[in-house]
């Protein structure tokens, strides 16, 4: 092979494009603001719901258990599901504050 065949044949360096630098930065910043910003919104309302909630309140717990609050300790409540029936459960198990006598109102 020749000097001038092996000059054609080498590739030729290109400049580095803004778009291959920027678009990764654009999807790291799209992804910040669809996926990690709402979860931590949620995250911060769920924290001050639990900060708020006290003895009577009814609640729903993330298994699906409906029950009103007996009592509230640091880290744990009790609540009361049924006649004789109360159960301790952990607070970040609650995932919302039901409104006034709507336990009793579901059949």
């Amino acid at each position: 092979m020749d000097i001038i065949s092996y000059a054609i044949a080498a590739p030729s360096q290109q400049e580095p494009s803004a778009l291959g630098f920027l678009l990764p930065i654009f999807i790291l910043v799209l992804m910040y603001f669809i996926l990690i910003r709402p979860q931590s919104k949620k995250m911060k309302e769920h924290k001050k719901m639990l900060t708020q909630i006290k003895v009577g309140d009814e609640i729903a717990t993330a298994g699906g258990i409906l029950g009103k609050i007996i009592k509230v300790g640091e880290s744990y409540v009790q609540i009361k599901i049924s006649d004789n029936v109360e159960i301790k459960l952990q607070k970040s198990s609650i995932s919302k504050i039901l409104p006034k006598n709507s336990i009793g109102s579901i059949k």
